[in-house]
């Protein structure tokens, strides 16, 4: 009994200190979770799109705004408007091409770059033309610059016999002309089906049905874009059998179903495949009001054309307007603003003779806060990977871009 007792007094010492405080017990081991996984680093970010969105930080509100205007070439003052305006590109026509000899051009354009390039932006400018062939060949159709002109698709197609050989020849040689002069993209080809010989468009199409239309724009393009020749797909959603709209508003009464089965198959497939040849075509949009998607709008400034374009069709390089001059337009931008409606629908590229107006507005658009500049910067960096992707500009040792020219 006593020897319990004595057991019981030295615990209670053991637990108490001097002052009569209690000494608490040892810390419990704390839990230890398991050892994780380690960690993936993060991927390093991808160096040529790190360098153009510090080449869009660099620039200006007025800068950003002209590269995005793809332009007719002006009577006067070609040259003095490049820094002006910032342009991101001419446009040639036959006016522009007529009567002069390959060497007129060569130094002509040349001017053109010198001028965007070292007293700019230091952006080389996009320089297009339309040389479909057949009714539409603004260089061809000038014999100190071809003997004669390009064949039509249908012609081509005609002669080939299913092969593509001639497709590809000729493509090749147009190609290489094209460069030759200083151009860099060809707004080529038609991927628009047509097979009724009376529909508007049908002289410039292959004449055949969705699938062999796809066949000879997939063969243009690829053929285009190995030679560094840029590529345009038009006229998205696709013309149909619709009225010129040169000359007028165009109306389109056909089911999304006939767009879905037929029209958007070219620019679909074209999606799927155009980045296996880079540089990557862009897509032009007609200026059709197409019932079905937005009757109310032309299709180069409706929001939702541009979205089914966007989102339903998976396209993610640059678009472009049909030219913003032509009448089917006019009477639906809002007091004259068509290239700013144009950049809110969705639109990269603002094809127009009417830059000398239409630019300031688009800078006025964003300083009122009528148009987001989150727009603009959006579409100014698609304009600039499709430079970068056409070697215009290339990365400098630095890790900067500068002209590749």
């Amino acid at each position: 009994m006593k020897r319990r007792l004595f057991a019981a007094l030295l615990f209670m010492l053991l637990l108490t200190g001097c002052g009569g405080k209690t000494v608490p017990p040892p810390p419990e081991e704390p839990d230890i979770p398991p050892a994780e996984a380690p960690q993936e680093p993060e991927p390093p970010e991808d160096p040529e799109e790190a360098a153009l969105l510090a080449l869009l930080e660099d620039m200006t509100l007025e800068e950003k705004t002209g590269q995005l205007f793809f332009v007719r070439i002006p009577a006067e003052n070609a040259l003095e408007d490049v820094t002006t305006y910032h342009l991101g590109g001419y446009l040639l026509f036959s006016r522009d091409t007529q009567d002069k000899t390959a060497n007129d051009l060569i130094q002509t354009i040349a001017s053109w770059q010198t001028q965007a390039v070292e007293y700019d932006t230091g952006i080389p400018m996009l320089i297009g033309v339309d040389e479909e062939g057949g009714t539409v060949v603004r260089v061809s159709s000038n014999p100190h610059l071809r003997s004669k002109k390009f064949s039509s698709p249908q012609r081509l197609l005609q002669n080939d016999g299913g092969e593509m050989g001639a497709v590809e020849e000729e493509t090749r040689e147009k190609a290489l002309l094209l460069k030759a002069l200083g151009f860099n993209v060809n707004l080529a080809p038609v991927a628009d089906v047509s097979t009724n010989p009376g529909d508007f468009i049908y002289d410039r199409t292959t004449g055949r049905d969705a699938g062999e239309t796809f066949y000879f724009v997939s063969r243009v393009v690829r053929t285009q874009s190995r030679y560094g020749l840029g590529s345009v797909l038009k006229h998205f959603p696709g013309y149909g059998n619709n009225r010129d709209t040169h000359t007028g508003v165009a109306v389109d009464e056909r089911p999304l179903e006939t767009f879905q089965e037929q029209d958007f198959l070219p620019f679909r497939e074209m999606v799927a495949v155009g980045n296996l040849f880079p540089p990557g075509p862009a897509v032009l949009v007609s200026h059709n009001i197409v019932n079905c998607m937005d009757p109310n709008l032309p299709a180069s400034l409706s929001p939702e054309v541009h979205r089914i374009l966007r989102e339903d069709l998976g396209f993610d390089g640059v678009v472009m307007t049909d030219d913003l001059a032509m009448d089917a337009v006019k009477a639906y931008a809002a007091e004259g603003n068509v290239a700013v409606m144009s950049i809110q629908a969705g639109n990269d590229l603002v094809v127009t003779t009417d830059y000398r107006t239409q630019i300031p507005r688009v800078i006025q658009a964003v300083k009122d806060g009528a148009l987001e500049e989150e727009a603009v910067d959006a579409a100014c960096l698609r304009v600039l990977r499709w430079k970068l992707e056409l070697g215009l500009l290339e990365q400098t040792e630095e890790g900067t871009l500068g002209p590749a020219l």
